[in-house]
């Protein structure tokens, strides 16, 4: 069994947390906090071993009545692989602390490119990982772009992408963040950070990014021109995308008319947390002229990169193929729609 250490237990390292028990192949070795909270009392509750990121707060957690298994040190010297899900910024901070103990790390998309050997994407360059040390799982909206990108270029060939990305203004629980009422340019140059960082997976791809952010908490939404190689009929496309396991292509007769009812629906369907780990694309919206393919999709962003991350542990470990491996995480969390 994979020994998986996760360090950082909040929107992100929950969700792995989670995915990672299911996987027939790999154990929760332990998850670290920096502080006592309800994120902190959930992990004991579900049984994964808790751990302190730091040190000099140890006691606290002791303070408020949860037990610890030891330091953060402990819990990546046993590990076979660690996730690193603490906020943008920390995890290049950590790096240092995996280099000591010789343990693979996989770092968050909100971290600079040059944290890790590779940026990953499991459609689109999972074999790139195979036995790397250091490997960024990209952003949500990053990991929603390639997704829909790697088929269409093998199937037509992309000229260019043109993509406009509307942001949620912060997670449901990032209170700090709100109430708002505005629309940002976000940010007002261009291109946004997305375009470079989808490059990062495609280094040969032309692509330009605008973004907004918004006064919403649910999910991102993407609007995409991509230009092909090749003319194409929207049925056709329909057809390649409908294919692919992490895209669910919304049809029309289920009336579903933006973000707030996918989540009801994700809610229905029985989703934990009501996490959407596909890209959500209207069906109606996939649209050609000439050359030119237009789609609208919605991006979950707490949630997309879940089964990203328990591929990139395979891959970094050589454990499995793209496609085993894929397969695998699909059918354990329940992937597809």
């Amino acid at each position: 069994m994979i020994q998986v250490a996760i360090n950082g237990y909040g929107t992100i390292g929950k969700r792995v947390a989670d995915a990672v028990a299911l996987q027939p192949d790999m154990e929760v070795l332990g998850v670290a906090k920096t502080r006592p909270n309800f994120e902190a009392e959930t992990a004991i509750e579900k049984g994964f071993p808790l751990y302190a990121a730091i040190e000099e707060r140890a006691d606290q957690f002791e303070e408020a009545g949860l037990e610890i298994a030891g330091l953060v040190d402990e819990l990546v010297a046993e590990a076979d692989v660690v996730v690193d899900a603490t906020p943008s910024g920390i995890g290049a901070e950590n790096r240092s602390l995996y280099e000591d103990h010789d343990t693979p790390a996989l770092y968050q998309g909100g971290e600079d490119a040059d944290v890790a050997d590779v940026s990953f994407n499991a459609r689109s360059n999972y074999a790139e990982a195979t036995g790397a040390d250091h490997v960024r799982v990209v952003s949500c909206n990053t990991t929603g772009l390639s997704r829909v990108i790697a088929p269409l270029r093998e199937e037509y060939g992309v000229e260019k992408v043109r993509a406009t990305l509307v942001r949620r203004g912060g997670d449901p629980g990032q209170t700090g963040r709100g109430p708002i009422n505005d629309i940002l340019p976000n940010p007002v140059t261009i291109p946004s950070h997305h375009g470079p960082d989808v490059e990062t997976i495609f280094d040969d791809l032309d692509i330009d990014t605008l973004g907004m952010k918004v006064p919403a908490t649910l999910m991102h939404m993407h609007s995409l021109n991509v230009t092909l190689e090749a003319e194409v009929d929207a049925a056709d496309v329909r057809d390649l995308l409908s294919d692919e396991s992490r895209l669910f292509l919304i049809p029309e007769r289920l009336a579903i008319d933006g973000s707030g009812k996918l989540k009801e629906f994700a809610m229905d369907a029985g989703r934990p947390r009501a996490d959407i780990w596909e890209n959500c694309i209207w069906e109606e919206s996939i649209s050609t002229v000439d050359r030119d393919l237009y789609l609208f999709q919605g991006i979950h962003q707490e949630s997309d990169v879940v089964p990203e991350n328990v591929d990139a542990i395979r891959a970094v470990l050589g454990e499995a193929d793209a496609a085993e491996s894929i397969e695998t995480t699909n059918e354990t969390m329940g992937v597809g729609l």
